[in-house]
């Protein structure tokens, strides 16, 4: 055995994630779609030879089930691995994905003719094909109509990249010279990633970094178990809504038991598989519960193979969090969003000091799309909402929660960009649930049409099915979508999973986020910061009379 110190262990762990860093750097600046370069919707991992996560940029949880599902699927699989090779897949029933614009790439690395471990990353590709622009409808009814389906193929050799699945895709989508860019700046990722490696491997010998490896491996493991012991024993409960679609709302539900240094989730009682694309494939539910517990439990533990090891799930298969191919799965964001947030819920009741209320929790991801001068574009958009009041604060406003970590479009980028331009872009007053600690505010985006005309498709969330608060807080408000808001021909589009809305030059199409909720009685939140919210604009002056009896708003 090696025997290790505490330094080098930790000069290894964090030269592992400074790589991880860097593959995620070069595939954003190699890219050539605003969803990569400039809203960062992508991750990038190392993995060791037994295929454990053992390092990872911080970019979004969602992601991790992509890649690790691919490195399973690898694994298991006939296919012949040498060095220099590359493979890809975005299938969610036999490539490990999670829906099909999210293209995995992972290259063994191999030194010497052994296998040292994996460089992988993914990301969101703005269109890979299917009946809508941009691949991201939340209306779909099949796997079928979302998009090209790649099965694990190999798509690069230690002689270059081969052409024919680099073609194939192009082929398939409306974008194939953004296509090709983007999966080129992909490879050059994971190469980055293998060149790295190589040398973390080549300073510190292979015999020290693999012991330092299942060092962190084991570190994490006993990190979680010795959160757990801070958990009191038992069973916590909690279900919540998804918004309908064709028939009546589908439940979220969990039963999160613990049991010394153990943890086990059963979504027991969880309704079927939807009809529409806000089903979960197994790899986005374990990323998603992933998350969840570690941002409760120990939000410090490093997020890698031994964290997962100690964790069970379960969940009824044809449910819509384990669902039966080829249902739809495209918008399966806003379910992992739910996932989340009836995993907190539940863990409310066994330390309710570390759970915040219920966050937007939805994605509320918009694509337009059309011609402008003879080319086809496609702007794919996630907006920001409310995020849960906290147990001593108040929620925070316009911000990712959850499973997804982008960055919004900057207007500048987009209207240069694209024939598009932002009319408003604000805050909304009164969105955040009442509270003593005040929900976080929604986001009201209004995006014009400046082209003779563009396509809209969406999927979101909590439209129907407001974020709840906690001990006495008021939930938040409600998203929706409109067209030309305050004018003759308002009108508001029906649900959040919407596609082909047809808009003409001229026309504004509004998004609202949801807000979150609140904790705590309204009536306990002191006049100073009331005071403050309506100074700031946060609150209307009919707010602070009515919810929070504050006298002198006029």
């Amino acid at each position: 055995m090696t025997t290790l110190d505490p330094i080098t262990v930790q000069v290894i762990g964090a030269s592992l994630v400074t790589v991880a860093e860097e593959m995620g750097a070069v595939l954003r600046r190699a890219s050539y779609s605003t969803n990569i370069k400039e809203r960062s919707d992508c991750s990038t991992a190392l993995f060791d030879e037994h295929g454990k996560l053992v390092a990872q940029a911080e970019n979004m949880p969602i992601h991790m089930g992509s890649m690790t599902g691919l490195i399973d699927s690898l694994v298991a699989s006939e296919l012949t691995v040498r060095p220099g090779d590359v493979f890809i897949t975005n299938d969610p029933y036999h490539g490990g994905g999670t829906h099909l614009p999210d293209i995995t790439m992972v290259k063994p690395v191999f030194a010497d003719g052994e296998l040292l471990g994996y460089s992988a990353n993914i990301a969101h590709h703005s269109d890979i094909g299917g009946r809508a622009p941009g691949s991201n409808a939340g209306d779909s009814n099949s796997l079928f109509q979302e998009g090209l389906r790649i099965p694990l193929v190999k798509f690069a050799t230690a002689d270059g990249v081969e052409q024919a699945p680099l073609a194939f895709v192009e082929l398939n989508s409306r974008l194939p010279q953004e296509r090709r860019g983007d999966m080129l700046a992909q490879l050059a990722s994971v190469e980055i990633g293998e060149r790295q490696l190589r040398e973390v491997y080549r300073r510190h010998g292979g015999e020290t970094v693999r012991a330092a490896t299942e060092y962190l491996l084991d570190h994490s493991r006993k990190r979680l178990a010795a959160a757990l012991r801070d958990v009191p024993d038992g069973t916590y409960r909690f279900h919540d809504l998804m918004d309908p679609s064709d028939g009546p709302a589908t439940e979220i539900a969990v039963a999160v038991t613990v049991d010394g240094e153990r943890v086990s989730l059963d979504f027991a009682g969880t309704g079927p598989q939807s009809p529409v694309g806000i089903n979960v494939v197994r790899p986005a539910l374990e990323a998603t519960v992933y998350y969840a517990l570690k941002a409760v439990l120990d939000p410090g533990i490093p997020p890698n193979g031994g964290f997962f090891d100690a964790v069970e799930i379960d969940a009824p298969y044809g449910s819509i969090v384990n669902p039966v191919e080829p249902a739809p799965v495209t918008a399966r964001t806003d379910t992992c969003q739910r996932v989340a947030d009836v995993v907190l819920g539940a863990l409310a009741a066994a330390v309710p000091e570390r759970v915040p209320a219920a966050s937007h929790s939805t994605v509320t991801y918009v694509t337009f799309s059309g011609e402008c001068d003879g080319d086809f574009f496609v702007y794919p958009e996630v907006v920001a909402g409310g995020g849960g009041a906290r147990t001593t604060k108040d929620g925070l406003d316009a911000v990712q929660v959850h499973i997804t970590n982008s960055s919004n479009l900057p207007i500048e980028a987009l209207e240069q960009e694209y024939p598009l331009l932002v009319d408003t872009y604000e805050l909304i007053p009164d969105s955040g649930g009442a509270g003593t600690h005040r929900g976080g505010l929604g986001v009201r985006r209004d995006v014009r049409i400046l082209g003779d005309s563009a396509e809209f498709s969406a999927h979101a969330d909590r439209q129907a099915t407001r974020p709840w608060g906690l001990r006495g807080g008021h939930d938040g408000s409600l998203g929706r979508f409109v067209v030309n808001p305050g004018r003759d021909d308002e009108r508001r589009l029906p649900g959040g999973r919407v596609s082909g809305v047809q808009l003409r030059r001229d026309d504004v199409l509004r998004v609202e986020s949801p807000g979150s909720g609140g904790l705590g009685d309204p009536a306990s939140r002191s006049p100073e910061r009331v005071r403050e919210d309506l100074r700031n604009g946060r609150i209307t002056g009919q707010a602070a009379r009515d919810l929070y009896g504050f006298r002198s708003a006029d």
